[in-house]
């Protein structure tokens, strides 16, 4: 008789927290991608100077980190343009 191999639990949840935070990554990074793509949209709008000084920040900053592959905080500078823009 053969013996059967288990993987053990904390084996298991490691790798389900793992994946997890791959999807959310995945998640947070095209969230981020779309948030750029809006800011753009607004800016080809040509709002007023002062939304467009908060855009074009908003925009510099969101690109850096996502280059950076910091997608949380370039969701923040997403969430700085929404609000100059009042949504």
């Amino acid at each position: 008789m053969r013996p059967t191999l288990r993987p053990s639990p904390c084996l298991l949840a490691a790798l389900a927290l793992g994946l997890s935070a791959s999807a959310a990554q995945a998640d947070d990074a095209a969230a981020c991608r779309d948030g750029i793509t809006m800011i753009k949209a607004e800016l080809a709008k040509a709002p007023a100077e002062p939304l467009q000084r908060s855009l074009r920040k908003a925009l510099r900053s969101a690109e850096r980190e996502q280059g950076e592959g910091e997608f949380d905080e370039c969701m923040d500078a997403v969430r700085d343009a929404r609000k100059a823009l009042g949504r």
